[in-house]
């Protein structure tokens, strides 16, 4: 705003005064629209499209599509009511729990959205509904808070006492948005001790972009086009969908009706109870379907689907399994039974009820949920095609079905009292998912996968002082801070909390103390303290596990505190001590404080013998051991073969070269241990060996000759591991994608890092050029053209369609784009893309890129060719001159933020100032100031990084040298 003006107008004193009467009306209609504003609507327009004007003077008010600052993990927008609001005083509204003033009891709640065959929704699609919710009144109060969220109130009633039935009059309605509350004002307070039923009726939108709440799936299935509608409600989205006690220690049981197209099924939590048929308005007839009453469960859990699938029916194992399935297709068939015929025994003696029913959506963002009666499920994550890789693909639905079944125990059964303790649910969850894949499987390592899936993430991102504790102290949380806990500390260090406890109690204990707790909190909710209190009782019940401590004093040392600890055993003193692992350790950092050490279980090897579990509860200890020749501290969380088990050289390895990583100890030592590698026959070992030496900015840095020691030392020691697996993949390259236990000699079982472990040992040996293995894709690539049903193993897929390009020419190329053209797959363009990129011809790969800006079918998907071109060897000076003329189109199709990834891409290999500035002025014409800005504050961090790389890689060069 500038400064005040002299300047002005003038108007006669009739207009003066008939301006000021105007000015006092309009004063007055505002004061009026705001005492209205926040009350129910009463009086919907008529008018709604795609309803006849009757059945729309019946129906809710329409609102414009509402918007709202999506959620970090999305890239979509999210609707929000944005009506002003009127000012309110401070109160309850304003905090982020509900008050206890109100104890639901039970919800009637029925739904009906507009969903019709013959008229599918573009874009929304209208929804009304009713709930009678039962409460207990606990304080005496005359202001109701109950969540809502995205809706219309059309009616508001409160009966009650309801011994005698009474009523309180309603006097105001409103909302408050920020905390996501509806707000009502009754004109008398209700009484403590008395049961009340509020009564609703409410209207919103589903949209088909928006994926919580109720939302909207539109598809094409054998050429037609249709649409189902689904929920997703955890963590915070059933007060999306209806008036509701949105928090999850608020259990109530739930009446759920469905009023739907009769072409139409409806599922929810429980089985249908009964149909009856509803006419509308116009007279079309809708059909009404109940479900039996819920258990005791939180809103979170509620579940919806309305949707022309198949029903199947059918037995295994002596029970009827109920599914909804989509034409051609089949399930996983039977995991649901061996999974609970394992987690019986193991947690409960007998699940609550029957057997979950299952659906597979065309696209269900959540990928899985575990909703009581309900699961629900991308079809990606559960059914088979039939020209999925089976082996890995049934794996892979395993352990998604596994962890959903966890659920129906460690969530619905018994639920954390609040946010903070979601570990309890998910951790749990996740810690059984591998127990069910090892017990139907007992050949698997079940070290190496739990590591190689599990504890290997959380060693790699944990760390003192950044990240968060698995169990949180706070309480109160936005809505958007509930959805960050959905994170690797919540899922994967959980689990290994969970298995921590299990491996230094035993299995009998550890059993028997679950089932206790389940059993105690069946149908209720329960906190940490709670379940470690179940465990102590089991541990005060026998003399042969003794602890050091309590298990809450245990236990508490890992969970309320982030990051974990460093243990260093002087082999001269026999003193171990224990510090926070930190990014980059500082010298001379104040390293605890009185209350940040952990209550760490040793268990240890010495001279090849297994010794007895010790404690570390503090800062340092006499072990009393210095007589040996080798030992191994915690073999199990963290001439070598055979003498040292798998595990141990996997953890070894990875410990050495993060320790060294992060200035704990020098890099010579990391490298020493890589000596035996010429004896090394395990794959897993070998993936942790080149992920730490051969960097993705080492392998697309030709300039760094540092390398060269790197590629003769490696060459020297790969042979063994190699001629175990190319003989492998020639006499049964079919064993990669169908039994890759046979692959792994029964040794290797890693989902997440499967085609990983492969892809590294394959890719690294072609590009440390050994002949063979170049000559091998070669031949995997050449069958493949010749003979498109001679599949190439998925697991080195990647690798053998790069280096047929790269040792190929166009004709390859040509090859590659006419099957990138005709596949419908998007895993398979985004693979075929990446292929595509490896050519060594500079004007191939112009070319790729000039149809990735102008033709078809390159401009239908989202695949950035230009960052895949930048990301290679001779790509990213391809793609340096390619963006002198062609910024423009590149930031049209990709958009601004592509420049900039880009320009990381780009100088990624930068050391120097000069170097910053001259990709700045490369750059300066295609970006805004403010972007400038921001580049060039994150090409100066690609500087310094590569600076500190630079050293280590001439250390390592030294080191290297030395040792060839």
């Amino acid at each position: 705003m500038g400064p005040p003006s002299n300047s002005g107008f003038y108007v006669s004193r009739a207009v003066a005064l008939l301006l000021a009467g105007l000015v006092a009306a309009l004063l007055l209609a505002l004061a009026v629209l705001a005492a209205l504003y926040g009350h129910c609507a009463r009086v919907p327009p008529s008018g709604l499209p795609g309803l006849g004007d009757s059945e729309a003077e019946s129906s809710p008010p329409l609102r414009q599509k509402p918007t709202r600052t999506p959620k970090p993990s999305s890239a979509r927008e999210l609707p929000v009511t944005t009506t002003p609001s009127v000012w309110r005083p401070p109160g309850p509204w304003d905090q982020l729990r509900l008050p206890p003033w109100l104890v639901p009891l039970h919800y009637d709640l029925e739904l009906w959205p507009r969903l019709r065959p013959d008229h599918l929704p573009a874009g929304s699609l209208l929804f009304t509904g009713r709930v009678n919710i039962t409460v207990r009144c606990t304080v005496a109060t005359s202001r109701l808070l109950l969540h809502s969220l995205f809706q219309d109130c059309e009616r508001a009633e409160v009966r009650g006492p309801l011994s005698p039935v009474g009523r309180v009059p309603v006097d105001d309605v409103w909302f408050a948005v920020d905390t996501e509350y509806m707000v009502l004002e009754l004109s008398e307070p209700l009484k403590p001790g008395s049961s009340y039923e509020l009564q609703l009726s409410f209207s919103g939108l589903v949209y088909e972009d928006f994926k919580e709440g109720l939302f909207l799936n539109v598809y094409t299935d054998q050429g037609e086009r249709r649409a189902l509608l689904a929920s997703q409600l955890e963590p915070t989205f059933a007060r999306y969908v209806f008036p509701c006690f949105d928090e999850p220690a608020l259990k109530a049981t739930f009446n759920i009706t469905i009023i739907h197209h009769p072409s139409y099924v409806a599922l929810s939590n429980m089985p249908k109870l009964g149909q009856s048929v509803k006419e509308d308005v116009n007279g079309s007839k809708w059909t009404v379907t109940t479900f039996s009453t819920t258990p005791h469960m939180p809103t979170y859990l509620v579940a919806f689907v309305i949707c022309d699938y198949d029903h199947v029916n059918r037995t295994e194992r002596g029970k009827e399994v109920s599914e909804e399935d989509s034409v051609g297709k089949e399930e996983c068939t039977g995991c649901r039974l061996f999974i609970y015929s394992f987690l019986h025994p193991v947690v409960m003696p007998a699940y609550p009820k029957s057997i979950p029913n299952i659906i597979a959506l065309p696209s269900f963002d959540n990928h899985a949920m575990e909703n009581w009666g309900l699961m629900i499920f991308d079809e990606s994550v559960l059914l088979l095609e039939p020209k999925d890789q089976l082996t890995e693909k049934k794996i892979l639905i395993s352990y998604i079905v596994s962890h959903e079944i966890g659920h129906q125990w460690f969530g619905n059964l018994v639920t954390m009292n609040w946010w903070n303790n979601i570990w309890l649910k998910e951790g749990f969850a996740s810690y059984f998912e591998f127990e069910v894949i090892n017990y139907f499987n007992p050949k698997l390592p079940r070290n190496e996968v739990f590591f190689s899936n599990i504890l290997h993430n959380v060693l790699r991102e944990d760390h003192a002082l950044v990240t968060r504790a698995v169990a949180l102290k706070v309480e109160h949380f936005k809505t958007s801070e509930i959805e960050e806990l959905y994170d690797l500390f919540t899922y994967s260090k959980g689990a290994s909390m969970a298995r921590m406890l299990s491996g230094f109690l035993n299995e009998h204990l550890f059993v028997s103390a679950l089932k206790s707790y389940l059993k105690t909190f069946s149908y209720s909710n329960a906190e940490q303290d709670d379940l470690w209190r179940h465990f102590q009782m089991a541990i005060d019940d026998q003399s042969t596990v003794i602890l050091p401590a309590t298990i809450k004093k245990i236990m508490d040392s890992w969970t309320h505190q982030s990051g974990f600890p460093v243990i260093t055993l002087n082999v001269s003193t026999g003193i171990m001590k224990q510090e926070p692992f930190y990014l980059e350790k500082v010298k001379n950092r104040t390293l605890l404080t009185s209350n940040d050490t952990w209550i760490v279980p040793i268990l240890w090897i010495k001279n090849g013998t297994t010794q007895s579990l010790v404690w570390l509860d503090q800062r340092s200890s006499n072990s009393n051991q210095s007589d040996f020749n080798w030992i191994k501290l915690n073999f199990h969380e963290w001439s070598w073969t055979p003498a040292i088990p798998v595990i141990h050289r996997l953890q070894l390895i990875d410990d050495a070269f993060s320790l060294s990583k992060n200035n704990y100890i020098e890099i010579e030592t990391a490298l020493e241990l890589t000596k035996y590698l010429a004896e090394e026959d395990e794959i897993i070992v070998w993936h942790t060996v080149l992920v730490n030496l051969v960097t993705r900015d080492l392998v697309s840095d030709v300039n760094n000759y540092d390398i060269y020691p790197l590629l003769k030392y490696l060459l020297k020691r790969l042979n063994l591991i190699w001629n175990i697996y190319s003989t492998i993949i020639r006499e049964n390259v079919l064993a990669l994608q169908d039994d890759y236990l046979v692959v792994m000699q029964n040794k290797l079982f890693s989902l997440t890092f499967l085609q990983e472990y492969h892809w590294k040992t394959f890719g690294t040996a072609c590009w440390l050029g050994l002949e063979d293995c170049l000559q091998l894709s070669k031949e995997l690539f050449t069958k493949w053209v010749d003979h498109p049903e001679n599949e190439i193993p998925y697991p080195i897929k990647d690798v053998v369609l790069c280096y047929g390009i790269a040792l190929g020419s166009d004709k390859e190329w040509d090859i590659l784009l006419n099957t990138y053209t005709n596949t419908t797959k998007e895993e398979e363009k985004i693979q075929l893309a990446y292929a595509m990129s490896c050519s060594k011809d500079p004007w191939i790969l112009n070319r790729f890129m000039e149809y990735a800006i102008s033709t078809s079918p390159f401009t239908s998907n989202e695949t950035n060719v230009i960052e895949i071109v930048a990301a290679s060897e001779v790509g990213r000076y391809v793609a340096k001159d390619f963006l002198v003329n062609n910024w423009q189109a590149v930031s049209k199709r990709y958009g601004t933020q592509s420049l900039i990834n880009l320009i990381y891409a780009i100088g990624r290999a930068i050391t120097t100032d000069l170097q910053i500035v001259e990709l700045q002025q490369f750059f300066s014409n295609m970006l805004e100031e403010h972007s400038r800005i921001s580049v060039h504050a994150k090409l100066q961090t690609i500087k310094n990084e590569n600076l500190k790389n630079k050293k280590q890689s001439a250390r390592m060069a030294a080191w290297l040298r030395r040792n060839t």
